[in-house]
Formats: structure tokens, sequence, C-alpha cells
């Protein structure tokens, strides 16, 4: 379970969080009735009020015999086509596999498409040569360049290399229409559906999300039904919502001229899990100039390097810790009757309680420096826990947007910078 602490947030308000209750509740209708502006992508909170067992039973079947042929499993997509499934598997899967070929059980789930770095694709191509490769290419539309390019290639490249290339690539894609529908009823490549009332910031507890992180060997039934927990905790109008508390709070202070959000932790395999909220808030809220800029940081790492900034520059920063009571760091810090280090005073103590420490005193350090900061704790990094906490910040950025008066599931700015480049690349019209 949950649970959110604010103590150092509150004090910095203006005014109490009742002031902006009626404005909540409004937030809390549209979300919760389907009521406001882009009702037509809330199908993120339908999935699991009525879970599709049968889909879950599906995706864990074709994972199995994924893991049970591949070394390497490639997802090619772009944005929320993988940035919720890698957030997942780097949060619980080993920092170091034991067999990186998987030999031991589960195959190196890679990805691709998410940039057009020429140089990547070519060690990619490189690195895959004589290992046995799965391919999963996820696009709503199967043209979106980044990950249609990608797959050009490594179509071309799996073709050339298996006789039974067509069974080795899986796309998860639009019911019907798309271009990898067509690809998909031409070759026989096996199918999942990206519901078309999901955004793909939203899609991980979909194919899209599940299927990758069933290949690593992550349990998706707990990771799911940890979700379902998330909305009947969530979706409700009580005062003390910690999901309505954080998008209150948040949105109090961006009134108040706070403009960027920074979203930290002291766990390396959770900083996925910011890159994932990065996407979520920043594509959610910001439009019609408005919205907290959202940032990422891994800490202690960047307390030497952005630390200053952070204790001592511009005070227009909020800040949002991820922690976990049980971190799984329990190694104890070793005696040497040197002390050469000058360490010896923490002879004993485990890793979890100097990093715990490191935390406090960074949190309340900032506070002491003028920036305002929540801290979200989950009671162990599991797939349960994941669950709750990607429910969470969809719900909660739901109820930001709709604080904020825009529309928080369409991106109508993602299209500006495609033009742009269509037309430079000469793209026929």
């Amino acid at each position: 379970m949950l649970r959110l602490n604010t103590d150092y947030a509150l004090p910095f308000l203006k005014e109490p969080l009742d002031a902006l209750r009626p404005q909540i509740l409004e937030a809390s209708k549209k979300t919760l009735h389907k009521s406001g502006a882009g009702s037509d992508y809330l199908g993120w909170r339908d999935l699991l009020l009525k879970p599709n067992d049968a889909l879950l039973d599906d995706v864990q079947q074709t994972a199995a015999k994924i893991r049970s042929e591949a070394d390497v499993f490639l997802c090619i997509g772009i944005g929320g086509s993988y940035l919720g499934a890698k957030a997942v598997i780097e949060a619980l899967t080993p920092y170091f596999p034991s067999d990186q070929h998987g030999k031991k059980g589960s195959p190196e789930v890679l990805f691709a498409g998410h940039h057009m770095s020429g140089a990547y694709m070519r060690d990619l191509l490189r690195y895959l040569e004589g290992k046995s490769v799965y391919v999963n290419v996820i696009s709503k539309s199967g043209t979106t360049l980044e990950p249609a390019l990608a797959f050009r290639f490594i179509r071309e490249w799996m073709g050339q290399r298996f006789d039974d290339a067509d069974r080795r690539i899986i796309v998860t894609t639009d019911p019907s229409s798309g271009a990898l529908n067509q690809l998909h009823r031409e070759l026989g490549y096996k199918k999942y559906e990206i519901p078309r009332d999901v955004g793909g910031r939203f899609s991980v507890l979909t194919p899209v999300g599940l299927l990758p992180i069933a290949v690593a060997g992550v349990d998706i039934r707990s990771l799911f039904y940890g979700a379902v927990a998330g909305i009947e905790r969530y979706s409700n109008e009580n005062s003390d919502n910690p999901a309505l508390q954080y998008a209150a709070i948040r949105t109090q202070l961006l009134r108040q001229g706070y403009g960027v959000e920074v979203f930290a932790t002291f766990e390396p395999r959770l900083s996925g899990m910011g890159e994932w909220w990065q996407q979520l808030f920043g594509e959610s809220e910001g439009k019609e100039e408005t919205g907290l800029f959202p940032a990422c940081v891994k800490y202690s790492t960047d307390l030497h390097s952005l630390g200053q900034y952070m204790q001592q520059g511009q005070r227009f920063l909020l800040e949002t810790f991820l922690m976990a009571e049980d971190d799984e760091g329990g190694i104890q810090v070793p005696d040497f009757d040197a002390n050469l280090d000058e360490l010896n005073y923490l002879t004993g103590r485990t890793l979890t309680e100097v990093n715990r420490k490191a935390y406090e005193g960074t949190a309340k350090a900032h506070k002491a420096g003028g920036v305002p900061n929540m801290t979200l704790w989950l009671d162990r990094i599991a797939p349960e826990t994941l669950g709750e906490c990607i429910y969470f910040f969809e719900h909660a950025v739901a109820i930001s947007g709709y604080l904020l008066g825009v529309n928080p599931f369409d991106q109508p700015g993602v299209e500006a910078y495609k033009q742009e480049m269509f037309s430079l690349l000469g793209k026929p019209k």
C-alpha cells in the first residue's frame, strides 16, 4: 500500500487545501463520471474496473513461449509504447542478470524505435547476431516515424536470418486500422490490440506494457491487480485521498508561481518510473501555456551535480520523492581497523539505513532551502505496489489536468515538430 507524506509541502501553501475543495470535487467528478474533456480516453480506468483475465492469461502464455525460445526480446516503440514497460522491468528485475543470454529463464529485453540514432541501430544489429530474437513492434498507426523506421531495419534483418521470422514478430496496434494490421493480415503476425480509448502514456497495463513485462519474468497478474486495488483506494472524493491531495498541492503551488516539479528517487531501479512519470505529466498538463515542467533526478548521484541548484538556485522548484520502505538493501557496512576513510562510525549499519538518512537529510535541507517536497512511499518494490503506484499517478494527473482547465488526454503540441521535420525531409503530402 502507498502513503503520501506532505509535511514538507503544506507549510508553503498560501491557502489551506480546503480552499480548492470545490474545484477538486469537480475535477474528480469529470474523471469518475466521464464528463470532462477527453472523456473518451478514460479506458485506462475501465480496463481495471472490468479486468480481462482471459487476456492476462493469453499474454502470460505468449510470454512463456518467448521465454523458452528467445535470447533477446526486442520492443520497438516510442513514448508510452516503451516507457512504462521499461520502468516496471527496471524496477522488478535484478540489476545484473546472471546470464544476459536468457539461459537462466529470462530473455534480455531491449528497446528500439525510441530515437533515430544510426549508430545505435548499427550496434544493435551487430549485437543481435547469433541470438534467438523475438520482436514486438508497438504502434497504433504503424507509421510513427521512429518506430516505423526501426522496424524497417529489424524486419529486413529478421527475414534474412530466420526462416520463421513471421512467427517471431508480434504487433501491438489498433484493433483494426493502421499499417501493422495490414502486415498482420498479410504475414500472419500475432497481434495484440491497443484499446482505442487508452492513450499511449496510459497504456502500460494493456498488452503494450504487459507483454514485455511478462517476458522479463515479472508477475503481470500481481502488477495488474495492484492497479485494481489502486482504483478502489483512490476513486473517492474523501479529503484524505492521497491522489487528490497530491494533485491539489502541486496545482496550488503552480498557481503560486512554482514552475518545475522534480521527481527524485534514492533507489536507481526506480528511476525509470521517473521517466514514465515525466511523459505522463508533461504530455497531460503541458498545454495552453500552463502546467508544471516535469524533470527527473537520481539521488544521491545528482546531489553531486544538481544538488547545489536544488538547494540554492531559483526558487521555482517543488519536489516529489518516490521511496520504498523496504528496498532490499540490507547489506551491512564492514569494519576496517585502520579506518582511513573515517567510516567506522557506520560499521554494522545497512546501506538501506544510510540511504534513508541521505533521503531524510535531503528532504529536510531542501525544505529549509525553500523547496516544498512530498514523498510517495511504497511499502516495498514489488509488482502489486508498482501497479498501485501506476494508477496513483494516472488518477492524479487526470485530476491535475482538470484543475488546470486543460484536456489531460490529448497532446496536440506533439504534432508541431513532426510537421516541420516532415517538411524538411520532403515527405509527400
